[in-house]
């Protein structure tokens, strides 16, 4: 059974997790954050029913990001950790594409990153979303990115710094949480660069959610 993202009410917001895997901040050489870094992407940013993605103009180093992404089925705000999972019901996968040469300078110059993150068509999204009550464990979720049939990424949700219900208690301190918004949990290391012909497929376990070409 799974959860069509295209039937469900249509999303107000799109938050992102960043460095919730220890080996993906080591392999950016980044500090490891002592709460969850927030991000955000506008709603131009999704790519839905395994649309192409088409290399912007203004970038020559755009990086694959796969996550695992929670689906918000209930309004709610302060949240207690303890209750947290009764705000998502579901999860699919995405890309966060990244620009990481215009995030590179922006960094350097201690400037916000949006448009390193947030620019059309930088998050491709599964449009089916499995249950949670399906899986047996959601602090074992196994999912991985390929890139022409080769294995890129592969991560484990027990190796996530900050928890699904971490990160929902969290960030309902500072937003209200709203039926359809998504949040992107992070990624695990292996995060690397596309280039125009390449195709992405990402699986969570065996299950093929996501599959698209580079234009």
């Amino acid at each position: 059974m799974f959860v069509n993202l295209q039937k469900q009410h249509v999303f107000m917001k799109i938050f992102a997790i960043g460095r919730n895997y220890a080996e993906h901040i080591q392999e950016l050489n980044n500090e490891r954050p002592d709460e969850p870094i927030i991000f955000t992407k506008p709603d131009t940013a999704v790519l839905r029913n395994n649309a192409p993605f088409y290399y912007p103009s203004f970038s020559t180093d755009v990086h694959h990001e796969v996550e695992l992404v929670l689906r918000i089925c209930k309004e709610g705000k302060n949240i207690e950790e303890k209750f947290a999972s009764k705000y998502y019901d579901a999860i699919g996968i995405g890309i966060d594409f990244t620009a990481r040469d215009i995030q590179t300078k922006l960094k350097e110059k201690s400037l916000p990153w949006d448009i390193a993150k947030g620019f059309n068509g930088s998050a491709p999204i599964s449009d089916k979303f499995i249950p949670v009550e399906q899986f047996a464990d959601k602090n074992n979720i196994n999912f991985k990115l390929e890139i022409d049939g080769q294995l890129k990424q592969q991560g484990n949700t027990n190796l996530l710094l900050f928890s699904f219900d971490y990160i929902i208690s969290y960030l309902s301190k500072f937003f209200t949480l709203r039926t359809g918004d998504l949040i992107f949990t992070g990624t695990p290391k292996g995060v690397g660069p596309v280039t125009i012909g390449n195709k992405l497929t990402a699986y969570i376990e065996d299950e093929k959610l996501l599959e698209f070409e580079v234009k």
